[in-house]
């Protein structure tokens, strides 16, 4: 017989353990190479566990448990034969018709109790017990003659009756479910943000109409030529990474007693999918062009939404972009991404009255906001960095296409 032990391979650099999630094979099924049997939680990530051979499987791990990573989680039986198909399922012989029972005698009712004016009338003494317990006397059923409440009675009602009182016949049940390792990983890192780091948040408002206007314009033809649509995430990281470029410290990071500084600008995108926030990285954001940006965001979005993004990909990362105004926040104070320093979060789009030139005008207006740790941004890098996202965003033609709308959209 020869028995293959499926071990744990490394999701990825510094990952040592992980969580099964869930088994998508039971325990003696035949699986096939490569047929996914298990979904496995990092701290970074949830993948997918494919078997090496195929073969009769029996599992050496449970859902929900903490495994090393080499660790053997299940055996796999190569020798084992391909069952043919399902066996038919069989089909249980018919019962024979059951014979008529023999009728019983019938027992003789007993007439019920005739209710007389005493059924269901506490005594004094048991009414001053109800009432002082706010419970309804409708609600007790007595034990005294004729059906009286007693004292007893009255006494002896409990906590559930008391709480039936004034329950509102609402469901009141309670599930507990474990959060996952990367749910556990991600809390972790948040809560550590907030007690590590000198964190502030400084805010400013875009003006869209242009981008409207050229989203409007161009958005057809863009998606028709380059097979991806024209949204507002290629201006913003067109913007964000002049930004970087004019304000290094919001691109650097600490370790210890050192800054980082970077020559590129790896822009993290938060994209939300069946397991959670994740934030997958744009490498060399700064070289991109729209075309380059739109494709870069919907290919690991897609990764995301399908489980199929990799820990390598979402490593890294020197500043991060979040939309919550897809969801409809209109503000928010984003939490920095570690090691990161600096993160911008974009919020949804609302028609309101500006003044413009001296005079009141209705414009698609959004607010942004940029959380950053004061240890290494001071005021001046934080406000003058979204001033000019704000100057980006506002007159994109001459600031982030050069004066050439249709030259910097590549049609």
């Amino acid at each position: 017989m020869s028995i293959l032990e499926m071990k744990v391979p490394s999701p990825g650099e510094s990952i040592t353990e992980v969580e099964i999630a869930s088994w998508l094979v039971q325990d003696g099924d035949y699986v096939e190479k490569d047929q996914p049997i298990a979904e496995v939680d990092s701290d970074k990530a949830t993948l997918e566990l494919p078997a090496e051979q195929s073969g009769i499987i029996t599992l050496k791990a449970e859902e929900g448990e903490v495994v090393q990573v080499g660790q053997v989680v299940c055996l796999i039986d190569m020798d084992a034969a391909k069952p043919e198909g399902a066996a038919p399922t069989e089909t249980p012989a018919e019962a024979p018709a059951a014979k008529p029972a023999a009728e019983e005698p019938k027992k003789e009712e007993k007439p019920a109790a005739a209710a007389t004016y005493a059924t269901g009338t506490p005594s004094p003494a048991a009414r001053k017990i109800l009432e002082e317990k706010g419970v309804d006397a409708a609600q007790v059923t007595g034990t005294g003659k004729d059906g009286r409440i007693t004292k007893e009675d009255a006494q002896s009602v409990g906590v559930a009756a008391m709480g039936n009182a004034s329950s509102t016949g609402g469901s009141r049940a309670q599930e507990k479910t474990k959060l996952s390792m990367l749910r556990r990983k991600v809390a972790s890192r948040l809560v550590s943000v907030k007690n590590e780091t000198a964190m502030l948040t400084t805010f400013n408002e875009v003006d869209m109409s242009e981008i409207f206007r050229i989203r409007k314009q161009y958005k057809d033809e863009f998606a028709q030529k380059h097979g991806v649509g024209l949204g507002f995430m290629s201006f913003f990281t067109k913007a964000v990474t002049r930004a970087l470029q004019m304000y290094p410290d919001v691109n650097a990071s600490i370790d210890g007693d050192f800054k980082i500084n970077y020559d590129f600008c790896d822009i993290s995108i938060a994209v939300s999918g069946p397991k959670g926030l994740m934030v997958p990285v744009m490498r060399n954001a700064e070289n991109m062009t729209f075309r380059g940006v739109e494709a870069n965001v919907k290919s690991l979005a897609d990764k995301v939404r399908d489980g199929s993004i990799s820990v390598d990909e979402m490593t890294g990362g020197t500043f991060t972009i979040t939309n919550g105004g897809v969801f409809g926040s209109m503000l928010s104070t984003p939490i920095i991404n570690p090691p990161q320093s600096a993160i911008l979060g974009m919020h949804n789009i609302i028609q309101r009255p500006v003044a413009v030139d001296g005079q009141v005008v209705i414009r698609p207006m959004m607010y942004v906001a940029m959380s950053y740790d004061h240890r290494i941004i001071d005021g001046r890098e934080s406000v003058g960095f979204l001033v000019a996202v704000k100057e980006g965003i506002d007159n994109p033609v001459e600031i982030l296409m050069g004066g050439d709308e249709r030259k910097a959209l590549e049609l």
